[in-house]
């Protein structure tokens, strides 16, 4: 059997056998590109700490720097001489970072759309200072409006940092964390100014502090335990010494003073501890740059190294596959083809037309139907799929037969269980009939009726299981029956009848043959429109000659069903699926696919114009009579 898609596996091991050939050279410029061009980016990072990333760090000093001077003279009016020339220093600083970076060429996408974004937010400092001179903005929108420049070089940080050795990018991804948390302590330290300057610390202070708290010594925590030990050292002895504790004790300080009190008397020390921690900071911070530098270097030339014994190694993979390819390719390959031919023929020949025949017929499977598959098989593998495929072959023929016995048992229990009910029911509706018949009182009258349609009700429902199990129930007429009658009978069988109206229907009449399936049909229909409708509402039943037979609709005001589960359910009532155990729900839907198919009736559910459903049942003028007729048994 030909493959139904896809390529033979003969055409992709000749291709495996040719492209190593061709393509040799390809993979070694390509490992080399890989490999190399890792390298040298390693290499390239020196450049980018020379003329970007050592400024912009300068820049984000002398920003941490003018953010505490701005918002002392905001909250105190003084300083001003302090805060202009420290405004000169920061635009030397950014002048010579824009000078800097203005020189470097080949940066990668991300790089330069980091670099972009910083220029961007340094562009905006113009307008912080406009508003700090002016006195018109809060001091914490000030330190937010530094802190937005500051954050995008950090951006830029985590582009740059994107290098191949996993150990190098882990150690300076924590080194910029700890840059991240320096910054966060310059925010802590304008903030503390402002505490001071107001002699209180009021809700949005404290809840801002809170968080710049909770940030800062997550982000030193965090970046303190992926440092290695030779960049850890210089923070372990800091978290320890008594300057880091001092700052804590502020921190907790702020964070626990009400607004109503004014601050403690150590309130005076807040400065002063946080400047002792800043100076610390940036000697340990700069010291863990230099060292991430200065690893980068013998870790590119280690990573050349690794690209000529990979090139090695792949050419020897390579000449050993091509090896190995032409001696079993021809025999793989015929293994492979009768596997497949064979798995084939187990699938779409034996297995489907059992499984056909145990559908009317449960005898046992015969030897010719089970016999197991038979491939030439000199490879381990293909030999443990055909074992396999063997045991798959009697598993599922045991499941189908199981299968097969199961829903053949099912079904006689329905059907005797149904007949047993249905003979009953028949005699009680006798029984009922001649007690209607002999009494005159209107409420046992009443009552008799009441009895009378829930014993048409069971049988209605025995009678559903003897469709189910693909018999027919005991019920029949010999002559035509008026369509009307058909469509009373079939309303008188539904709980809720009082709310169904039957419209005129034309004058025709069924064949006696097809009576009980076409009411048990309509009855099922209208029972789901009254369950699934408000109880306020009505139920229209309508009928119409066709030039092919008779149309009857159901038309109910219910809430209607979404598009594709009511194209879900025309397609069961067309096909005719086999009866499931397990949708039970549906069990009306199975009903009436089975009746339908058995008389060539087309049900098709619509949406309706109010708002529920239109059930239209299709009957074919062979199941009706040249002239309506009297009903007769």
């Amino acid at each position: 059997m030909p493959p139904t898609r896809g390529r033979p596996i003969a055409l992709k091991l000749l291709i495996l056998l040719l492209v190593p050939l061709l393509s040799l050279v390809g993979l070694w410029a390509f490992a080399a590109g890989l490999t190399g061009g890792d390298g040298l980016r390693l290499l390239s990072i020196n450049d980018l700490a020379t003329n970007l990333a050592t400024p912009s760090e300068q820049v984000n000093i002398e920003l941490q720097n003018e953010r505490l001077v701005s918002v002392e003279f905001l909250v105190t009016g003084q300083g001003a001489d302090a805060m202009a020339k420290q405004r000169g220093r920061t635009d030397r600083a950014v002048k010579t970072f824009r000078s800097l970076s203005g020189n470097l060429r080949d940066l990668s996408p991300e790089m330069t759309a980091q670099l972009n974004a910083l220029n961007g937010k340094i562009d905006q400092l113009t307008d912080v200072r406009r508003e700090v001179d002016g006195s018109v903005v809060a001091p914490l929108d000030v330190i937010d409006g530094y802190s937005q420049i500051v954050d995008a070089s950090f951006r830029m940080y985590d582009a740059m940092v994107l290098v191949p050795d996993m150990a190098l990018y882990q150690q300076a991804r924590a080194v910029t964390m700890m840059g991240e948390a320096k910054d966060v302590l310059s925010r802590e330290r304008a903030l503390i100014a402002v505490v001071l300057a107001k002699g209180r610390v009021e809700p949005r202070e404290r809840e801002s502090f809170t968080g710049m708290v909770a940030t800062r010594r997550l982000l030193f925590s965090q970046a303190l335990s992926h440092l290695d030990g030779a960049l850890r050292g210089p923070y372990e002895r800091l978290a320890a010494s008594p300057v880091y504790a001092e700052f804590l004790a502020a921190e907790d300080a702020i964070r626990s003073q009400a607004a109503t009190g004014g601050l403690p008397a150590g309130a005076a020390t807040w400065p002063i501890d946080g400047r002792n921690l800043w100076e610390a900071v940036e000697r340990d911070q700069a010291l863990a740059v230099q060292g991430i530098v200065q690893r980068v270097t013998p870790t590119a030339i280690g990573m050349l190294i690794k690209l000529g014994v990979a090139g090695g190694l792949g050419l020897l993979a390579v000449i050993t596959s091509i090896m190995l390819s032409l001696r079993f390719r021809k025999r793989l390959v015929r293994e492979l083809a009768g596997l497949r031919d064979a798995a084939t023929e187990l699938a779409e020949v034996r297995l489907a037309g059992l499984v056909k025949r145990l559908r009317t017929n449960t005898e046992p499977p015969t030897a010719a139907e089970v016999a197991p598959l038979e491939v030439k098989a000199h490879t381990s593998e293909v030999s443990d799929i055909v074992r396999a495929f063997n045991d798959v072959q009697s598993t599922a023929v045991e499941a189908a037969v199981s299968q097969a016995r199961l829903r053949h048992g099912v079904s006689q229990v329905f059907v005797n269980l149904a007949r047993r009910n249905q003979s009953l029911l028949h005699r009680q509706l006798l029984q009922l009939d001649s007690m209607e018949r002999a009494t005159e009182a209107p409420e046992v009258l009443a009552d008799l009726f009441k009895l009378d349609h829930l014993t048409t009700r069971m049988r209605r429902h025995a009678e559903s299981l003897i469709i189910l199990s693909d018999q027919a129930p005991g019920r029949g007429w010999r002559n035509p029956v008026p369509i009307l009658d058909v469509l009373r009978a079939a309303v008188a069988e539904v709980e809720e009848y009082e709310r169904v109206e039957v419209l005129q229907p034309p004058q025709v009449a069924l064949l006696g043959s097809a009576v009980t399936d076409v009411a048990h049909l309509i009855a099922e229909l209208v029972e789901n429109a009254t369950l699934f409708s408000p109880p306020q509402t009505r139920v229209d039943v309508r009928s119409a000659s066709t030039p092919h037979g008779v149309l009857v609709e159901v038309e109910d005001r219910g809430l209607g069903l979404p598009r594709v589960e009511l194209d879900e359910l025309n397609d069961r009532l067309t096909q005719m699926p086999e009866f499931d155990l397990a949708q039970s729900e549906r069990l009306g839907l199975f009903v009436v696919s089975r009746l339908a198919a058995r008389h060539g009736i087309k049900v098709t559910l619509a949406p309706s114009p109010y708002g529920g459903l239109t059930a239209m049942v299709a009957l074919p003028a062979s199941l009706l009579a040249d002239q309506p007729a009297l009903a007769g048994r």
